[in-house]
């Protein structure tokens, strides 16, 4: 560990990164948490560190920023996994990337399920096209069912999960599970009631034994809302039933001891309550959490003078400054010598360093500007000040991660100490890859 990053307390159990991605048990990384902490990232620098290190890895990313693309070097993601070219592979190792077509997938689905005539209905019925361009959840149960794919081809080794950015992180546990209680609940299957008995005995019938239900779904739907409905609810009678049959594989994979889980967050206050949220929620439902990745960590290479003694230090200098500038002043007014009553001074006929009324004439401000000493002292005064405020961010930091391993003791911790700018390449993935794997005995380099 670096004389920069900061250290866990000895109680806190660490997460050993490499340990985690080296084992060939583990099958899924799961980069879960709030929006904006760096999960991205951080699934990108494990698939990286993964590869190099021998696995076979695809990362499966649902973020529409496109940034694993650009740090990875490739033009574009879509939903066919692409390989990482610059990847050290002397170990043996390979790395590919992938970001979820979420329509695309459902597409799959359906040819994957229907027969040709009946998968062309139903892609080009209306309430299908928006079912899966944006019904609420459906990015989720699509990502479950990449993710499955993915599983299944056994193609890779180690499969990386960059969870999809949401209000809130128990979205990924929860959407996928309402899409498919959606497509196989009590509301489609209504609607499915006049195709099972048929044509118009079918229409007949629902409108004896529902048609007050029927007349306040046309109300609030639509008439031909509903007719697209229906006709789409029709197409897809055969594959209801495999909807949550499949998300409950993938649910049963994510509980599988393969699987590891890391929740990502920020030392804030607000990300590492979503954390501890999380933590407690994938407890509860059995989840195999691995461990907390507290990115982007500040620290310092002199913590050990603190903010209050930097800043008292910061104050002497300056007030040592400008006493010494007023004594350079007193002395240069030469006992008030050449000084009119106007207080303009007889540049002709006195010393150099001459005054106007206005302070120091242009020619004396030259010679008089402040000496290196001076300089250097008001210099030091500002670093130290700028480190009080360092010390302040980590004293900060600290206390609100010392509140997340309180509260949850058991949960390996690692920390990523904070670059001095964004991860763009490669090479930036390595280091946050490295930081990954730094331990809390690591020797200051």
């Amino acid at each position: 560990m670096t004389s920069d990053d900061t250290t866990l307390d000895a109680s806190a159990p660490w997460l050993e990164v490499d340990a985690l991605i080296d084992d060939p048990r583990t099958r899924i990384v799961v980069c879960c948490g709030s929006g904006g902490v760096g999960k991205t990232t951080t699934a990108a620098a494990l698939g990286v560190r993964a590869a190099e290190r021998g696995r076979k890895v695809v990362v499966l990313t649902i973020d529409p920023a496109r940034r694993l693309a650009q740090s990875m070097g490739i033009s574009e993601l879509d939903n066919i996994p692409r390989q990482v070219k610059g990847v050290d592979d002397a170990a043996g190792g390979e790395l590919h990337a992938m970001m979820l077509d979420m329509k695309r997938t459902f597409d799959e689905i359906v040819e994957g399920h229907a027969d040709a005539d009946r998968a062309r209905a139903i892609l080009e019925n209306p309430f299908y096209q928006s079912l899966s361009a944006g019904f609420a959840g459906t990015q989720e149960y699509m990502a479950m069912e990449k993710l499955g794919q993915l599983r299944a081809s056994d193609e890779w080794d180690l499969i990386v999960v960059d969870t999809p950015p949401s209000r809130s992180a128990l979205d990924f546990l929860d959407a996928p599970k309402r899409l498919g209680s959606f497509l196989d609940g009590k509301f489609i299957r209504i609607l499915m009631a006049p195709a099972k008995v048929g044509g118009r005995a079918g229409m007949k019938f629902l409108n004896v034994g529902m048609s007050m239900m029927t007349g306040t779904l046309s109300k609030l739907m639509g008439g031909q809302l509903l007719r697209d409905v229906q006709t789409f609810v029709a197409a897809m009678d055969t594959m209801f039933g495999g909807f949550r049959t499949r998300a409950d594989a993938t649910y049963r994979l994510l509980q599988a001891p393969g699987t590891a889980f890391l929740v990502v967050a920020a030392p804030e206050r607000d990300a590492l309550r979503e954390a501890a949220y999380f933590v407690e929620r994938l407890a509860a439902e059995q989840m195999p959490l691995a461990g907390l990745v507290l990115n982007r960590v500040h620290g310092s290479g002199a913590a050990q003078l603190s903010a209050e003694r930097a800043l008292a230090a910061a104050e002497t200098l300056t007030d040592r400054t400008a006493e010494d500038a007023g004594a350079d002043d007193v002395q240069d007014c030469g006992g008030g010598e050449n000084l009119e009553p106007a207080g303009i001074v007889d540049l002709d006929g006195g010393k150099a360093a001459t005054r106007t009324a206005g302070g120091l004439s242009p020619a004396a401000a030259a010679e008089h500007s402040v000496s290196p000493s001076a300089s250097a002292a008001q210099l030091a005064a500002g670093l130290l000040r700028l480190h009080a405020e360092r010390m302040q961010v980590l004293a900060r930091e600290r206390r609100t991660r010392d509140r997340f391993t309180a509260l949850h003791p058991e949960v390996p911790v690692a920390e990523v100490a904070a670059l001095p700018g964004d991860v763009h390449d490669l090479t930036g993935l390595r280091a946050i890859g490295d930081r990954l794997a730094l331990g809390p005995t690591d020797a200051d380099d």
